[in-house]
């Protein structure tokens, strides 16, 4: 159930084509938006929010309809991306805070993509948010196997897009930006606005891979939109901060609204700069380029912002901390010129944990053993009957109780909420994608199933304990 293909298998599958395990290994460049809805791109449905060079990344690539993130939160679903292990085995289970950051920090056993592809001779580089480390500890970037770091460590420091400064490694760089602190670890917003920080790692990301142009490298660009300031937010009313409003100054709608839009479509032009620069330096052939979200969209924008505007998860139902699919199932684009058939669209059912397993292959490597990973390279190629699926995936939430949720087969989605003593609500999301109608009362062979999944799918963690008074 949980084999990995190895290089030789994907070989074999191939034959003589060219593929991921040629000698020269492909550059990864992994731009990870932050709580993006699954609606939220012209290529999954969107109506308003103009993102052209993400549907034009989707048409020259692979668009799949049911891939899921780590979490329906930040930090756990960043820990899962990482280190290939589901929230039941992962360090890192919830969003704790800076007062508790020993459990949301990775440790030095814990094994990262980036060690993985450091190790096979990749240039590695986080630019963006990273919310797995403090300053001096264990889990800061730069302990991680990233080469070079710019960005955040802490969450709540990120949630500023105007701050006074930012991390290059393990030290403080200054921005020229005036912040009004709020709680610890950074946190605030901009009285004075300078320097934006989404324009910041644009840049970086273009300098790193001109440095690296001639050498296998990994760039992981965490960007922190369309993640709304959450002090701002509570202090002012509106969280969405962004240098200038762009092709909506004009519209007839609330300024975090405005600041929503402006933030995906700024994004969307940087990341369509990102790819020009790799056609321009003649690489993006040998680059396979993924974007996604880490959960679901959020509804922290102020008091007059709300998601249901944009239809932000398209037809799911729930946002950002919900276990429905609208806080966990997520845009995920691939696009590898010459290797993944333009306009594709892959049902496979995959999520964030399979990243470690697909780059170690893509890089010609062995990934650690006992990962919830399986690599996505036989769907990426065209060869979606050789690929291996999952029988099930996992997730549990900590937040004011702990919540369960187990993907059965790609079609059965059960769902306990708050309590391990709740009842399981179940779900066919091939047939009801809304989450609308539970089932339960009638499959219960499939929701005893998924409560053994549930009990037994996990490990303890000193951190994030589960009650025991689970019922099976």
């Amino acid at each position: 159930m949980r084999a990995l293909l190895t290089v030789s298998a994907i070989i074999g599958i191939l034959g003589g084509q060219s593929t991921a395990a040629d000698a020269e290994h492909p550059n990864i460049v992994v731009i990870l938006a932050d709580d993006l809805g699954y609606g939220d791109l012209g290529c999954y449905g969107q109506k308003i929010i103009q993102t052209p060079h993400l549907d034009r990344m989707a048409a020259e690539g692979m668009r799949f309809t049911q891939f899921y993130a780590g979490s329906t939160v930040c930090a756990p679903s960043r820990s899962v991306l990482m280190t290939g292990r589901h929230t039941g085995h992962t360090r890192v289970r919830g969003n704790a805070g800076p007062e508790n950051s020993g459990a949301q920090m990775l440790r030095d056993q814990d094994v990262t993509v980036a060690e993985v592809l450091r190790r096979a001779g990749y240039a590695t580089a986080l630019v963006g948010k990273w919310g797995l480390g403090m300053p001096g500890d264990e889990g800061v970037p730069n302990k991680q196997g990233f080469d070079s770091f710019f960005g955040y460590l802490s969450q709540h420091h990120a949630h500023n897009h105007f701050p006074d400064f930012l991390w290059r490694n393990e030290a403080k760089s200054p921005l020229p930006n005036v912040v009004t602190p709020v709680g610890a670890a950074g946190g605030g917003y901009a009285t004075q606005r300078v320097k934006y920080a989404g324009d910041l790692f644009a840049e970086e990301a273009l300098a790193f891979v001109e440095r690296h142009r001639d050498r296998p490298f990994f760039l992981y660009l965490a960007l922190v939109v369309p993640h709304a300031n959450n002090e701002r937010s509570r202090m002012l009313g509106d969280g969405q901060e962004v240098p200038d409003y762009g092709p909506y100054a004009d519209r007839d709608w609330h300024s975090s609204l405005k600041g929503q839009a402006a933030m995906i479509t700024r994004m969307d032009r940087q990341i369509g700069e990102l790819l020009a620069r790799l056609k321009q330096l003649g690489i993006d052939e040998r680059t396979l380029v993924a974007f996604s979200s880490d959960n679901g969209p959020h509804k922290e924008g102020g008091p007059q912002y709300d998601p249901a505007f944009f239809q932000a998860s398209g037809p799911l139902r729930g946002i950002k901390r919900s276990l429905t699919d609208g806080g966990i199932r997520v845009p995920f684009i691939a696009r590898w010129p010459g290797k993944i058939k333009p306009g594709s669209v892959s049902g496979h059912v995959g999520y964030f944990g399979d990243f470690l397993a697909t780059a170690a292959e893509l890089a010609g490597v062995s990934p650690p053993p006992g990962l919830d990973s399986l690599s996505l390279v036989p769907t990426l190629l065209g060869r979606e009957a050789e690929q291996t699926k999952h029988e099930y995936l996992y997730w549990e939430f900590y937040e004011r109780g702990v919540s369960q949720a187990v993907l059965l087969q790609g079609r059965w989605k059960g769902i306990r909420l708050k309590q391990v003593t709740a009842p399981i609500q179940l779900y066919d999301v091939q047939n009801d994608i809304g989450e609308e109608r539970d089932v339960a009362a009638e499959q219960p062979d499939v929701v005893a199933r998924i409560a053994r999944i549930m009990s037994t799918a996990r490990v303890d963690n000193e951190f994030w304990k589960m009650p025991t008074a689970q019922p099976r």
